[in-house]
């Protein structure tokens, strides 16, 4: 894609993405954008979706090739280096419980919504991509199922969408809850879990967990977060698992016995590798926090734009006619994922808190 014969447009195309994601930062900044918790990644993808409904077509087509490295291998890149902000000493900080629900949410959001996809007679990919957005940890999750899913990118956006609407109602919705008394069957750490295990984007459970609990005097806002990082944990072998079913579907699909080709997401690899590192990092620099690592808030911030180029060039392939075409069936799918997280998470947690 970097071919010495096209680099010069391809790096069009990518300081075209760059350029974007440089005024999604900003965005966020704004108070009223960052009191609704709307990470960079989001408002990138919103200035992508304006883009491809306004200039899209008054640009060179010569500098496609540069939006679409935005969408693979700084995607790859992004989320490996994404394992930057976990350890392995979360997953012991919060124990089994936390972990326990977290396996049940996600293996039956992605299963459930598999089936709910079939039953609403929806394209199979949107399903399966609304159903990661929606297990695991919103958009980061979408976008590390885009390159083992290989769909069309409006596809990802419409997947990112749904996250973004329910997420976002979460994140207002949990604090009411916990304050009208709807959440007093659990205990603190019952809330913790219910919030961190079943809230879309980290953003989302950042907010209402300090919503709950600002100076995290019971732990709520911290305990959740953790819960949440987890999950997100849980997205290597989501992949690894999806990259294995998804050849094998396509082998069936085609009819024939020629040999299918396994896509394996390494980058998920990477990701668990980042992970050990951190951990490794940790212990030998001897701080409690992943941010006290030493160069971790650069690289974080790094990480976060590259994400952000990555939603934004996605969002460049989306234009109202592809939401259009796909109809409000994604939207009834994420609806329903919603009540079973709202719900089902509720009472999945209260038995397992409570039990382990």
């Amino acid at each position: 894609m970097l071919e010495k014969g096209n680099r010069a447009n391809t790096l069009h195309g990518i300081l075209l993405i760059a350029l974007f994601s440089f005024a999604a930062f900003y965005i966020a900044e704004v108070p009223v954008v960052r009191r609704l918790s709307f990470s960079p990644l989001i408002v990138g993808i919103v200035l992508g979706m304006l883009y491809a409904n306004s200039l899209r077509n008054k640009l060179p087509e010569t500098w496609v090739p540069g939006i679409k490295f935005c969408t693979k291998q700084v995607l790859r890149w992004g989320i490996i280096l994404y394992g930057f902000r976990l350890t392995l000493t979360e997953v012991a900080a919060v124990g089994i419980p936390a972990v326990a629900v977290d396996l049940i949410v996600v293996v039956v959001t992605i299963l459930g919504g598999v089936l709910l996809g079939r039953l609403l007679k929806m394209d199979r990919d949107t399903a399966l991509m609304t159903s990661t957005g929606s297990a695991i940890c919103g958009a980061a999750a979408v976008l590390g199922a885009e390159p083992v899913v290989k769909c069309e990118g409006y596809k990802t956006a419409i997947a990112v969408s749904t996250v973004v609407i329910f997420g976002t109602l979460s994140m207002f919705l949990y604090p009411v809850m916990y304050r009208t008394g709807m959440l007093d069957g659990l205990t603190d750490t019952g809330v913790a879990v219910y919030t961190g295990s079943t809230l879309h984007e980290v953003a989302h459970v950042a907010g209402a967990g300090n919503a709950m609990d600002p100076t995290d005097a019971l732990g709520i806002a911290g305990t959740a977060t953790i819960t949440k990082m987890i999950r997100v944990m849980l997205l290597a072998p989501v992949l690894v698992v999806m990259g294995f079913v998804l050849a094998g579907r396509r082998k069936s699909a085609g009819g024939k016995k020629e040999k299918s080709k396994i896509a394996v997401p390494w980058f998920a690899f990477g990701f668990i590798g980042v992970i050990c590192l951190n951990s490794l990092l940790q212990y030998l620099f001897g701080v409690e926090s992943v941010r006290e690592i030493p160069l971790n808030g650069a690289i974080e911030y790094a990480d976060t734009f590259m994400l952000t180029m990555a939603m934004t060039a996605l969002g460049t392939e989306t234009n109202l006619a592809k939401f259009k075409q796909a109809g409000a069936k994604p939207f009834v799918l994420a609806g329903l994922l919603y009540v079973w997280l709202l719900v089902g998470g509720y009472y999945v947690t209260k038995y397992l808190v409570g039990m382990l």
